[in-house]
């Protein structure tokens, strides 16, 4: 039957589409950012700047960003048996993270730090980090866990000798074989339990020696994994208890020696809030193959060093959810009109965009900081602000990162909340940084405990600190008030460990700031984080002796 509604055959037309601001690819992701260049140039990593470079333009096509928007709409999903019931547990995703894992092992970012010797390398593998972080946080994780995993195999020669060589590959390889059939190699980690969570010393998982036991040794392992990372690597560090009820750290691989498939049984995959675009999974161990790392009962201890560098990971990957969502707005109130301005021009807007924009630059600056830091372990100044600082930062960029996503997603207005688009992937995304690895109480006990066992380097580390702010009273004074709170009794100052934390971070900033950013960056952030109002809300600056304009150029000069 024919119809004569225009509507049927869309010959109809109520509006022209204009003053829509369509989201920002196809950029490169290191030319537009001006401090990240100066950081490389200052950590002597020019030879790593071509691939960085490339990278960094290959990330920015509207096609990689296309792929990211996909790989966590089309999420992960579990097979448990194959067609005649046997147990697979394979966990299938969309082409595009296969891509962006090939992408980011081609660019030899999982193990850049420990295989290569040249100066500047933390730098670079930081940079990469944050750059990929940008588009596509998920894939992230299990690069994560596996880099991480690198300094603790490498003190087991036996494991070392089989692994070394498959973690260190940049050729990516996604096949379900055993080990020694891979032309490289994903790892992750098996921790929290149902009733512990963050304290793994709770955890009930046992691990049985197949013989005499010991350091190398063989074990069968039974029990759970309340959160799973990345069940598809091809093994896992485990935390289990041995016989004598200590934990210890075990090598669980995905396919026993024999060939035959591993007993880690998948029970099933998360439905998380964010991080779509990665399974984690609840898994029980029946009898699971394992091999012991480190000696029994030193299984906290080896995790903890794990620990170190994945959460060296959460303050980076923040920092780069800080940036896209810092890019995403100022594009955006660029080419928006409203009012008869546009929104960049907009005074009150332009006060939110330029806290932003401090926010970023100093979570990007605090970021190659510390990965400095992780190079030049060596040092005991530089081990300092490895085990003081980064549990201090992974408190304070993550959390920052949580409420300045949803700023930036606010600066689009509708066009920001919509479930398809890069800001509400980025606010969902963010809380993950904050959780894992050790929530933000966790980082901040962490934090005391390491200036109680040490308050001698802590004061050095303070010292440091004040040479780049000697000259401003504000900083001293602040300076001067963490210094008096290390004679508040233990458990009073236990509870302020979040505001230690913050003031910690706070002072790092502004001296890394005064030392590597324009004048006129470091005096913005100054003036806006020491003034008494600032902090409650997001752009409540007084902007008046600030320029905004060099600010949000620097920011992002497009």
């Amino acid at each position: 039957m024919e119809t004569t509604d225009p509507r049927a055959t869309h010959d109809w037309r109520t509006h022209e589409i204009s003053n829509q601001v369509d989201e920002l690819s196809g950029y490169s992701l290191l030319e537009t950012d001006l401090a990240l260049k100066e950081a490389l140039g200052r950590a002597q990593a020019e030879a790593f700047v071509p691939v960085l470079g490339a990278y960094a333009t290959e990330l920015g096509r509207a096609e990689t960003y296309a792929i990211a928007e996909r790989i966590n709409r089309v999420t992960p999903t579990l097979d448990s048996f194959d067609k005649r019931g046997r147990r697979i547990d394979r966990v299938d995703f969309d082409p595009g993270w296969h891509r962006l894992l090939a992408m980011y092992r081609g660019a030899d970012l999982v193990a850049l730090p420990f295989r290569d010797e040249r100066p500047g390398r933390w730098a670079a593998w930081a940079a990469g980090f944050y750059l990929h972080g940008q588009v596509e946080a998920g894939t992230l994780c299990p690069a994560t866990m596996t880099q991480a995993s690198i300094p603790v195999l490498r003190r087991e020669p036996q494991l070392w000798d089989q692994l070394r060589d498959k973690l260190f590959s940049t050729d990516y390889d996604d096949r379900d074989l055993p080990i020694d059939r891979k032309r490289s190699i994903w790892l992750g980690m098996g921790m929290t339990e149902k009733q512990g969570g963050s304290d793994v010393r709770a955890n009930t998982t046992r691990a049985e020696p197949v013989g005499s036991g010991g350091r190398g040794q063989d074990y069968r392992l039974t029990g759970h994994k309340w959160f799973f990372s990345a069940p598809m690597c091809d093994a896992h560090l485990v935390v289990a208890k041995t016989p004598d009820g200590a934990p210890g750290c075990f090598f669980v691989p995905r396919w026993r020696p024999d060939g035959t498939k591993n007993a880690v049984n998948v029970q099933r995959l998360k439905d998380k809030v964010g991080n779509r675009s990665n399974s984690s999974a609840e898994v029980e161990f029946q009898d699971a193959h394992g091999v012991l790392m480190g000696e029994e009962g030193r299984g906290i201890p080896t995790i903890i060093e794990m620990a170190t560098y994945t959460r060296l990971n959460c303050v980076v990957g923040s920092a780069a959810m800080l940036r896209q969502a810092l890019v995403q707005a100022l594009h955006y109130a660029r080419h928006r009109t409203a009012f008869g301005k546009r929104l960049a021009e907009q005074p009150l807007m332009r006060a939110v965009l330029a806290d932003l924009a401090l926010e970023s630059e100093a979570a990007m600056q605090l970021s190659l900081r510390l990965a400095r830091a992780f190079e030049r372990q060596d040092d005991p100044g530089e081990r300092t602000w490895m085990r003081l600082v980064t549990p201090a930062a992974k408190f304070w960029v993550c959390k920052r990162a949580v409420e300045l996503t949803g700023e930036a997603m606010e600066v689009l207005g509708g066009n920001g909340y919509i479930d398809d688009g890069i800001m509400g992937r980025l606010y969902r995304e963010a809380p993950v940084n904050s959780i894992w690895e050790g929530s933000g109480n966790v980082m901040c006990l962490d934090v005391m405990r390491a200036v109680a066992r040490d308050p001698q380097a802590f004061l050095a580390l303070l010292d440091e600190i004040e040479a780049d702010l000697a000259d401003h009273r504000g900083w001293r004074a602040e300076l001067a008030a963490l210094r008096g709170l290390l004679a508040t009794p233990p458990e009073p100052l236990e509870a302020m460990g979040r505001r230690f934390a913050s003031r910690l971070v706070l002072l790092a900033q502004a001296a890394l700031l005064r030392r590597h950013a324009p004048g006129f960056v470091a005096d913005a952030f100054s003036a806006s984080r020491l003034d008494a109002g600032w902090g409650a809300i997001v752009g409540a600056l007084d902007t008046r002796a600030m320029d905004v304009d060099a600010l949000l150029r620097r920011a992002f000069p497009v």
